[in-house]
């Protein structure tokens, strides 16, 4: 057993906010408090936070390490923890896969959700899963331009529409063993294929007829109808364009009343200048999901310095090919989805990426409720994870954030409106939107919080009057009772848990669960037989099944 005590502890979900108060672990788990500990931590002076929870990060699959080919000039040595218990790692915007779980844990993260997945990469990205310590983990099973889910919205009977898409979204997360329903520009990337053309909410989809707003309306309802733990975890269209403002919410209008996450959604929040510039649509967004608390989000802050871009979104990443003239690779994945990768670097002297600097920090700080936005930056999209204490400075310290706008391209603050923002967050937002928000959001009951029965996972910082110094070197980081990272090294490196959500409870659903034609379809055009595409449960050895509905 583990006694933490006299820290200064934050539990959102529990209404603790700076409270002095002992802390028990025992069994991996918290538990009431006990007269007797095995080992006991005294953290007088210090401020506890349950483990982090980062809800979208790209960091396993094919994707992933083909940027890892691709980009060897990112590779330079980059290794916080290095210790005797640990494993040689490299990499900045696309760390390997041990040093991904030793930076994650470094900055007091244990759970990391992988974002996007076809199903038939999903062995490789467990795969990789495994090889990165200390964090939970789980997958977002990609289906919104899989030509059998495309082809099962062509049916005319709407009962047997909705069982059909009932059975096929159970058969394919339990396949993938994903834990939520990943959509990325419904409809755009299948029609790319056929006519390099853009796809608005009702363009029809070639060769199917239906519209993206088909996709997602059918979607979310059957994510509902299978009680899944996590919303529909949505990549809207027109990623990145000037405009897009109009998409987006044209999306949350359509998808009202729906549990929706729109992810990396400073992406999503451009408004357009007469000339075809970009300017911030971030109050106009915010208003919204102020409006409609049914939705969550996660903000996609941009870094500046290098990135490494890469998305299911294969059109959007030709085009910022074609823009900015750099390295590229696409991947078609059969009947299932495209991706693309194209590294980058942000500048703030760029206007384009001062604006779109300042439009995450918008959304962050106008969206009302913390518990509707994560702290995310799309990694490694935006930027790498190991920025998150910086953007917690400049959430919390407006003069640090003012003294930054200044650095930018001068005319930064015509098209934004960060300059006029002086919220700072609390402590408490803070917990929020790093750990019991994305929690809550994923339906993760036992995780975000430091109440009995939720793991044993927490993180001890020693207070800092900058924020980012502090948040960047916790004292002590535990995860499952277990002290893992101590004074920036880790202490010990072990595999964490898989976490998937399978409808039904079921473990498995045999090739049967597909229909007669789509089983056809499936042996007519994919690469691999039917019985060999489903991942194997050797490859999920520590899995724990979160209960849907």
């Amino acid at each position: 057993m583990l006694k933490i005590i006299n820290g200064q502890v934050y539990d959102p979900k529990n209404g603790i906010n700076g409270v002095s108060k002992d802390l028990y672990i025992d069994g991996g788990r918290f538990v009431q408090p006990v007269q007797e500990a095995g080992e006991t931590i005294d953290a007088g002076g210090c401020i506890i936070m349950p483990g982090g929870v980062d809800i979208h990060s790209h960091i396993a699959g094919a994707k992933v390490n083909s940027a890892r080919i691709m980009c060897p000039e990112d590779h330079y040595d980059h290794f916080r923890a290095a210790a005797d218990c640990t494993r040689s790692g490299v990499g900045h915007t696309i760390p390997t896969t041990f040093l991904t779980g030793y930076e994650y844990a470094g900055l007091g993260y244990t759970t990391v959700f992988e974002a996007a997945v076809p199903p038939l990469e999903a062995r490789h990205a467990h795969e990789e899963l495994e090889d990165t310590p200390l964090v939970d983990t789980g997958i977002y099973t990609l289906m919104g331009n899989n030509t059998m889910i495309m082809k099962a919205l062509q049916e005319k009977d709407a009962a047997k529409r909705r069982e059909t898409l009932r059975s096929l979204v159970s058969w394919l997360l339990a396949s993938s063993k994903g834990y939520a329903i990943k959509v990325v520009n419904p409809g755009g990337v299948e029609s790319w294929k056929w006519s390099a053309g853009t796809v608005d909410l009702d363009t029809p989809v070639q060769p199917f007829g239906i519209s993206s707003r088909q996709i997602l309306t059918a979607l979310a309802e059957t994510n509902e109808d299978l009680k899944l733990p996590h919303a529909l975890h949505l990549h809207t269209n027109h990623l990145g364009d000037p405009g897009n403002v109009r998409t987006t919410l044209e999306t949350m209008k359509t998808l009202t009343g729906h549990r929706v996450h729109f992810t990396h959604l400073q992406f999503h929040s451009y408004g357009i200048t007469p000339k075809g510039g970009l300017k911030s649509a971030a109050p106009e967004i915010a208003e919204f999901m102020n409006a409609h608390p049914e939705f969550t989000c996660d903000a996609g802050q941009i870094v500046f310095g290098p990135v490494t871009t890469m998305t299911a979104d294969s059109p959007m990443q030709f085009h910022l090919h074609e823009t900015t003239g750099n390295k590229w690779g696409s991947f078609d994945v059969e009947m299932e989805t495209g991706s693309g990768i194209v590294p980058l670097r942000y500048r703030p002297s760029v206007l384009f990426n001062a604006s779109q600097w300042c439009i995450g920090l918008e959304l962050l700080l106008l969206i009302k409720n913390p518990w509707q936005i994560v702290l995310t930056t799309d990694h490694p999209n935006a930027g790498p994870f190991t920025a998150y204490p910086q953007i917690i400075r400049l959430l919390m310290d407006a003069d640090y954030r003012n003294s930054v706008i200044e650095t930018l391209h001068p005319k930064v603050g015509h098209y934004t409106h960060l300059k006029d923002l002086k919220r700072e967050y609390t402590l408490e937002e803070i917990a929020i939107i790093t750990r019991s928000g994305p929690a809550k959001a994923l339906g993760l009951s036992n995780k975000g919080h430091l109440g009995p029965g939720a793991d044993g996972d927490l993180v001890i910082y020693q207070p800092h009057k900058d924020k980012e110094k502090m948040f960047a070197s916790p004292v002590y980081v535990i995860k499952d009772g277990r002290i893992i990272v101590r004074d920036g090294i880790a202490r010990q490196s072990f595999g964490g848990k898989r976490l998937v959500a399978l409808p039904y409870g079921l473990k498995d659903l045999a090739d049967g669960s597909l229909s007669q034609e789509l089983a056809q379809d499936f042996a007519d055009y994919y690469s691999i037989s039917l019985r060999n595409f489903a991942v194997q449960y050797d490859y999920l050895p520590r899995m724990e099944v979160i209960s849907c509905g």
